[in-house]
């Protein structure tokens, strides 16, 4: 609820990693690893902003941010397939009036 991200191993209680006020105090609606790089993942806020994290480029701060303009977005999902390598990764985004609207991602945080 303040925008604080936490990075956990099963085996233990303590985060490996935390990142604080990462959305600006915005409360997390979703995060979600990506399906096809497995240190990129993408966090969503009640702003609609989406944030990309690489970890491998930057693990202090997100690489990029993206406001969804016109309409709060509710919550999101990945799509892509993991076992092919064409670097087709997307994200379905549930908008409040119940739309659904497709993006897909530079190939730059979704080719393994």
């Amino acid at each position: 609820s303040d925008g604080s991200i936490r990075l956990h191993q099963m085996t233990s209680e303590y985060p490996l990693m935390q990142w604080n006020d990462s959305t600006n105090g915005q409360p997390v609606i979703a995060l979600q690893w990506a399906l096809t790089r497995p240190a990129v993942f993408f966090v969503l806020d009640a702003s609609s902003n989406i944030y990309i994290w690489d970890l491998l480029e930057n693990d202090l701060l997100p690489v990029a941010k993206q406001t969804i303009p016109s309409e709060n977005v509710v919550t999101m999902a990945l799509l892509g397939e993991p076992e092919k390598t064409n670097g087709l990764l997307g994200l379905a985004l549930a908008k409040e009036a119940g739309q659904i609207d497709i993006q897909y991602v530079k190939k730059k945080w979704a080719v393994p």
